[in-house]
């Protein structure tokens, strides 16, 4: 095994190391956050399905705000500074939920400011942490770590949301998302150390409105990244909804309590683990385009069954809470294996200086319309019921996997990367 560590570029290499070292312990917290903040709105603050779906809406709105500037400032930055300051105000802003909890000031407007600040640092951190991905381990080698940052994301994804569940129990919600904080505080310290030189790129004389101009035309002109665009956009559409309604519809239709909840979602992380397994020897089979739609169809699936399960299964809640968990198996595994070649696509065709610029462009078009999903479903739910909101999601996920599948573009093999 050690022979075998040392043969491998990728885990010999002290920058990707420290970096994959970075990405699994901010993953773990942000896994007990993805349960323990949901959990804070529904369970201690009560909220409706449309609090619900602002609260979604509010982790979007800052992708149509930021991402375009974003882009410009990431293409004349250095990005390890932004991903380092973005990882400080995510650890303050989570933070600051347990101590207004203590001091009986926590409030529905104040997770819509947190979600907010938590979309701000994932529209300039998010894009930086992906161009810094690139710029450690070139593009060839892509695939290989993101393979490996998806199969150790698993582990945390099996151990961190049971943890979570239990947290919640135990200490209350909002003092669980303590172990969030952390996480992102020792990512931040560890980004810090990654052995990489990246020098400050040339200032550029034109205006920042011509670069971002010159972005979206990137991607207008290139067929792989506008099919990639529309079908991502609609996709962010219909997931937000989904987020904004899932906990509460485990938790008041189903009737799961938060350490059920917890143990549900252990299940997510088999199937992370699942897609990391799968991604590398399937994307060389039938390549990262219909590896992509694949992973489109398993979630769509994932939309269409959730709204079907009932809260006692065959007379049995131990029916349903299986259900669940191997729904959940089957709609995390779909979400990565969609995400994984999609961002491969992107960085195989896009150069080195245009990689700022399209990754917050595309990220723009694709989750600026998610606030619009979110606060839908919400309005649904609150109007219409929570179930049949969702099904109407299920829905939309089916017209979305059969317009895409008709598209021959993402089949193509990506082209060689040209400004």
């Amino acid at each position: 095994m050690y022979s075998a560590f040392r043969r491998d570029a990728l885990l010999n290499d002290p920058a990707f190391r420290l970096y994959w070292l970075s990405s699994i312990i901010s993953g773990s917290g942000a896994y007990v956050g993805a349960l323990a903040l949901p959990l804070c709105s529904v369970l201690l603050l009560h909220a409706t399905p449309a609090q619900m779906g602002l609260a979604s809406a509010f982790q979007a709105i800052p992708f149509a705000i930021l991402a375009l500037p974003a882009g410009v400032w990431l293409d004349r930055s250095r990005k390890r500074p932004i991903l380092v300051a973005c990882k400080i105000a995510q650890t303050l802003s989570l933070a600051s939920i347990p101590a207004a909890w203590a001091l009986g000031v926590l409030s529905m407007p104040w997770i819509y400011v947190v979600c907010a600040v938590q979309g701000c640092c994932s529209v300039l951190g998010g894009g930086a942490e992906q161009i810094l991905l690139t710029r450690i381990v070139g593009r060839d080698k892509l695939i290989d770590a993101q393979s490996r940052l998806t199969l150790t994301d698993s582990v945390a994804r099996l151990v961190a949301p049971g943890l979570g569940g239990l947290l919640v129990q135990w200490v209350t919600a909002p003092f669980a998302l303590v172990i969030n904080a952390l996480g992102f505080a020792a990512s931040a310290l560890l980004l810090r150390r990654v052995p990489i030189e990246e020098p400050l790129p040339p200032p550029s004389d034109k205006h920042p409105l011509r670069d971002v101009q010159e972005g979206l035309l990137f991607i207008w002109r290139q067929p792989l990244l506008r099919t990639l665009a529309w079908t991502a956009a609609a996709w962010h559409l219909l997931f937000y909804g989904y987020a904004a309604l899932c906990t509460l519809y485990m938790l008041r239709e189903l009737k799961l309590n938060a350490g059920t909840l917890g143990a549900v979602q252990v299940l997510g992380g088999m199937g992370v683990l699942a897609s990391g397994l799968l991604l590398k020897p399937l994307t060389r089979r039938v390549g990262q385009g219909n590896a992509a739609l694949l992973g489109m169809v398993v979630t769509t699936a994932g939309f269409v069954a959730m709204p079907l399960l009932r809260p006692e299964m065959l007379g049995n809640q131990g029916v349903t809470v299986a259900a669940c968990a191997l729904l959940t198996f089957f709609f995390d595994c779909g979400v990565m294996m969609y995400f994984m070649p999609y961002i491969a696509l992107r960085q195989q065709v896009t150069p080195d200086e245009f990689l700022g610029r399209m990754t917050s462009s595309m990220r723009f078009l694709t989750i600026a319309i998610a606030p619009l999903g979110a606060l839908a479903a919400g309005y649904a739910g609150e109007h219409l019921g929570i179930r049949a909101a969702l099904g109407w999601i299920g829905a939309g996920g089916v017209v979305l996997a059969v317009a895409a599948a008709s598209s021959r573009t993402l089949r193509a093999p990506p082209a060689r990367p040209q400004a």
